[in-house]
């Protein structure tokens, strides 16, 4: 049996942890246009210049009809000036949410960089040769886990997932073609706004939001941190 320590014993006290950032700020005369070509800036340096690991991945939040909030984290695939696009089971619990319910908001914690992006719009489902069109560029192994897993569903052990993906396996050998699942696809969040997100020294950090305009134009606002 492994002694236990007074130091394993004690739990790490949260309300002590804290880090001082010290980063460059986020003035409004440095943004870009649109809040999609900042983010595409962040998102450049996030991958190519701070190395992050899936800078991509996002904490997706959705309500049901009664307001009962889930998030979870996803990877985001693709995006432009129409919207942030992810994909997933039509039938997993935030797709359910979001048919219900179609406001959605996207938070990416790139906490290496002091950096957080927001983005709070409205999802709508992809179509059905753009959900295609991904599914083909994925691993012939996460085609398979697509039709395997009922995402989201209760299922009785670890095996019976795998003697599913087992049986996909032997129908589709790696070369042949898997068709997409019915029930799979992608989901556009449309920005109703941004927030672009710098952490800075003493906890004053730099928070500008993109609002859109019902022109089209985006108006960007100071928010107090």
């Amino acid at each position: 049996m492994t002694d236990v320590t007074d130091a394993d014993a004690v739990s790490p006290d949260p309300a002590s942890m804290r880090k001082q950032y010290r980063a460059e700020g986020l003035a409004e005369s440095d943004l870009a246009a649109t809040p999609v070509e900042q983010f595409a800036r962040w998102f450049k340096q996030a991958a190519t210049e701070a190395h992050l690991f899936e800078p991509n991945a996002m904490v997706v939040s959705t309500a049901d009809a009664e307001g009962r909030p889930g998030s979870r984290t996803v990877l985001l695939k693709q995006f432009d000036e129409q919207g942030f696009v992810f994909f997933t089971n039509y039938d997993s619990r935030k797709a359910l949410d979001l048919a219900e319910n179609p406001y959605v908001s996207l938070l990416f914690p790139w906490h290496p960089m002091a950096r957080q992006v927001i983005v709070t719009g409205v999802a709508r489902r992809t179509g059905r040769d753009e959900t295609a069109a991904y599914f083909r560029t994925r691993p012939h192994g996460s085609q398979l886990g697509a039709w395997a897993s009922a995402q989201s569903s209760v299922i009785a052990t670890r095996a019976d997932l795998e003697g599913s993906y087992a049986e996909l396996a032997a129908r589709y050998p790696e070369g042949e073609q898997v068709p997409v699942p019915p029930n799979w696809g992608g989901f556009r969040v449309a920005p109703q706004a941004v927030e672009f997100w710098q952490g800075r020294e003493n906890r004053l950090h730099d928070r500008l939001r993109y609002v859109a305009e019902a022109d089209g134009s985006w108006r960007v606002e100071r928010l107090s941190p």
